[in-house]
C-alpha cells in the first residue's frame, strides 16, 4: 500500500485498485509519458484521475508517473522508445512490430506506424476511440492469438 497527497486529500493506493480502475477503460492518446498497465499503455494522469478522482490539473505529469512507478507500474516516455531487436534480423521491422503487437494477441488495435495507439476488446470500441479523438489515417485490425489464424502470422514471430 503507498500512501501520497494530492490536493491535500490523502489516497492509500495499490497495484491491484489501479487496475481495477483502468479495467474496462481505454486509454487516452498518448502525447509524451505513458505507464504499462496489463499490457496497455495509458497516460499517467488518466490512470491517477481514474484511481483516486481528484481533477487531472490538481496532479503533474511527474508526480503521476513516480507514484505509478512506486507501484510497480512500467513508465516510459514515447519520445525515448526503443523496442527491443529480435534475434531474427529478417522478420518485418526488425522485430520492433512483433514486440508492439505482442501484448495485444486477440484483441482489435489501431496502428500508425509501429504505435499501437489503442487496444479494445472490439473493432467498435476502436473505431469510437479514434473517432473522440479526431485521430485519421490509422490501420484497425485484430491480432492473431494462434499462428494459424491468419497466413503468414508466424512471421511476426508473435508467439
Amino acid at each position: 500500500m503507498l500512501s501520497i497527497t494530492i490536493a491535500k486529500r490523502q489516497f492509500n493506493l495499490d497495484k491491484d485498485s489501479v487496475r481495477q480502475a483502468v479495467a474496462a477503460v481505454l486509454p487516452e492518446p498518448i502525447t509524451d509519458h505513458y505507464v504499462v498497465i496489463d499490457g496497455r499503455r495509458f497516460p499517467p494522469k488518466q490512470v491517477l484521475a481514474l484511481t483516486t478522482g481528484v481533477d487531472r490539473a490538481d496532479v503533474t505529469t511527474h508526480h503521476a508517473r513516480r507514484t505509478l512507478r512506486r507501484l510497480g507500474f512500467t513508465t516510459g516516455r514515447k519520445s525515448d522508445d526503443s523496442w527491443p531487436a529480435p534475434d531474427r534480423a529478417e522478420w518485418p521491422h526488425g522485430g520492433q512490430e512483433a514486440a508492439a503487437l505482442r501484448p495485444h494477441r486477440g484483441r482489435w488495435i489501431a496502428q500508425r506506424g509501429l504505435e499501437v495507439l489503442v487496444s479494445a476488446e472490439t473493432p467498435q470500441e476502436v473505431m469510437a476511440w479514434l473517432a473522440r479523438h479526431d485521430i485519421e489515417g490509422t490501420v484497425v485490425f485484430r491480432v492473431p492469438v494462434e499462428p494459424d489464424e491468419t497466413q503468414g502470422a508466424t512471421g511476426l514471430g508473435l508467439w
